[in-house]
């Protein structure tokens, strides 16, 4: 019954919202999309017309510029005269003219004077003059007799990476600046007479502060010059090229359906054109959105009433989906299952039963557990109660005593010590001071001098003040262990093993670190991957259970505050750290551990 509600809901919804809605939208949009079109064409016209306008005045303004130097006298008799024969300058008197020319316009690049008398020129980068250079041949190069073969008084460059006119040291060789390059006659106005070229280089900066006014997202804006050469674009790899509306150039995303729109610029650049390519999506994209916020809203209102519809349904049906869902957790084995008891309907009182039923079955389980748990510890008792450590220990004095009677002192020290690492390892205690674990260790110690019997190089350096601080029983023995397996049954005989221990900040650090062999980088990773790893990875064949035992045991009973750290230098070595809080969790369950 609830799916055929929902189901009938649905169709409803269809049937008298979303169908009649869009067949509106569509009415709308179809009757308003010719106009809008037109409407937005022409505002991309007038835009269009405003850009080509204002980058007119703009190169008007440029190719003005130079016109300046002649209200200047004394500058301007330099171009007449030359340098050397005009008796009225100074050098640090043009170069303020120099300067104050270049840092009139904001995107001058670089600036270069010319004077054809003398072959003269100067060089102006980042306002600062370059010294005066011989180059009378410059007037022969092709930009400059173009110039003064033409009736213009300027000629234009398309865009190039700047270029050091002078060889000047103050342009560095890094800069790559792309430069339009604007070429500047200086003549006597009576004689006619040429006199020199001013050359700017202008970065394109203005340009693209310009063509941004009016241009949209995924539109593309280039400006050509008389001869169609590409001379700015928003497009950088066009410029340079031969722009034709045909080249297939138009959109970098290459859609179809572009529409190309230019305009002349005004005064001496008629012949120069503004060319502006948007695709129809982008010029119609407001009127396209139009519709589409429409269409959305028409679904947001369908989407709203289906939650309603889901939201009536799932107001009944969640609780029971969920009170089935906590029963088939209990199916599968958790018996630590969350029941909501504040409810008041029948939901609610099922879930009060539930969660009496599992407090009593979780109870009968522990219960249960703790008495088999009881059990293995009495069976384990009784193993270990064979073994009477009073008697192995009387027995080891015993032969103690007739190695002293044959006058073998050594006998019966090793028997001494065998007895002593005996009776710490019978006794039933998981915990044992710091001082236990040392005493352990030397009379381990003293066996293997007796077992390999070479000299055998170690050291023991631990702080009297942790001395008596309780841990967890055999955490050093495995690791001198490890020392003799890694390093003296593999002929290492002359490696230092090294044991040293210290407070830090309310926590034990025992170093245990020896001198032999050590590890690559790939096995100690792969000792630090398993020392981290859930369980133990028997498949490995030198898997150092030892090493896992010991941090596996710091981590359960201290948590993230106690484990093991190892380490190996690229030169040999191996290096395992403890780190213990002297206040662990297990303090409160003991009061003093067995000191040996």
């Amino acid at each position: 019954m609830k799916s055929s509600i929902r189901n009938r809901l649905l169709v409803m919804l269809l049937v008298f919202i979303i169908v009649p809605y869009f067949i509106s939208v569509l009415a709308i949009y179809l009757h308003t999309k010719q106009k809008v079109e037109q409407h937005e064409y022409r505002i991309s016209e007038i835009q269009l017309q405003k850009g080509s306008e204002e980058l007119g005045q703009y190169f008007q303004d440029m190719v003005n510029l130079p016109y300046i130097l002649y209200l200047n006298p004394g500058l301007f008799r330099i171009f007449e005269r030359g340098f050397d024969k005009e008796i009225y300058s100074n050098q640090l008197e043009v170069d303020k003219w120099f300067q104050a020319f270049y840092l009139m316009r904001r995107e001058i690049h670089q600036v270069r004077f010319f004077m054809v008398k003398d072959g003269d020129s100067f060089t102006v980068y980042d306002a600062k003059v370059s010294a005066r250079m011989k180059q009378p041949d410059l007037s022969e190069s092709p930009p400059i007799q173009k110039l003064i073969q033409s009736g213009s008084n300027f000629l234009i460059e398309p865009p190039h990476l700047i270029r050091n006119y002078n060889g000047a040291a103050v342009m560095p060789m890094s800069d790559r600046t792309l430069v339009m390059t604007i070429h500047h006659k200086i003549k006597n106005i009576l004689s006619n007479e040429f006199l020199g070229v001013v050359t700017m280089d202008i970065d394109l900066s203005r340009l693209s502060t310009i063509s941004n006014r009016f241009l949209k997202d995924g539109e593309l804006v280039i400006l050509t010059d008389g001869n169609g050469a590409v001379v700015y674009s928003t497009e950088q790899t066009l410029i340079g090229t031969k722009w034709r509306p045909d080249s297939g150039l138009s959109l970098t995303s290459g859609r179809s359906g572009d529409i190309t729109m230019s305009k002349p610029l005004p005064g001496e650049f008629g012949d120069w054109h503004l060319i502006k390519v948007t695709s129809s999506g982008n010029l119609y994209r407001d009127v396209r959105q139009t519709a589409y916020i429409s269409a959305l809203f028409g679904v947001g209102v369908v989407i709203l009433g289906l939650i309603m519809v889901h939201f009536i349904s799932n107001k009944i049906t969640r609780p029971i989906q969920l009170l089935s869902k906590k029963v088939r957790k209990i199916e599968g084995g958790h018996t630590n299952i969350w029941f909501n008891d504040t409810g008041r309907d029948e939901i609610g009182h099922l879930e009060r039963h539930i969660k009496e039923m599992m407090e009593r079955i979780n109870l009968y389980i522990d219960r249960e557990y703790r008495l088999e748990l009881e059990n293995k510890t009495n069976q384990y008792r009784a193993i270990q109660s064979q073994i009477n450590p009073h008697f192995l220990h009387n027995a080891l004095q015993s032969i103690g005593a007739v190695a002293l009677r044959s006058q073998t002192p050594q006998i019966y020290q090793l028997v001494t010590s065998l007895s002593k690492m005996m009776r710490y390892t019978i006794r039933m205690d998981n915990w044992a001071s710091i001082r236990s674990e040392v005493d352990y260790v030397k009379a381990y110690l003293d066996l293997q001098k007796e077992r390999f019997r070479v000299e055998l190089r170690h050291s023991i350096s631990i702080e009297d003040s942790m001395m008596d601080i309780s841990v967890p029983v055999m955490i050093l023995q495995p690791l001198v262990e490890n020392f003799f397996k890694h390093c003296f049954e593999e002929g290492h005989y002359g490696s230092h093993l090294s044991i040293r221990g210290w407070l830090e900040e309310g926590y034990v650090k025992l170093v245990v670190e020896n001198d032999g062999p050590g590890l690559s980088l790939e096995e100690l990773n792969e000792l630090r991957r398993k020392l981290n790893a859930v369980g133990h990875d028997a498949a490995s064949p030198n898997n150092r259970i030892g090493l896992k035992n010991i941090h596996d045991r710091l981590v359960l009973n201290y948590g993230s505050h106690g484990g093991l750290e190892v380490d190996s230098g690229p030169g040999g070595g191996f290096t395992v750290l403890i780190t213990i809080p002297t206040q662990s969790k297990e303090d409160d369950n003991h009061e003093s551990s067995y000191c040996g």
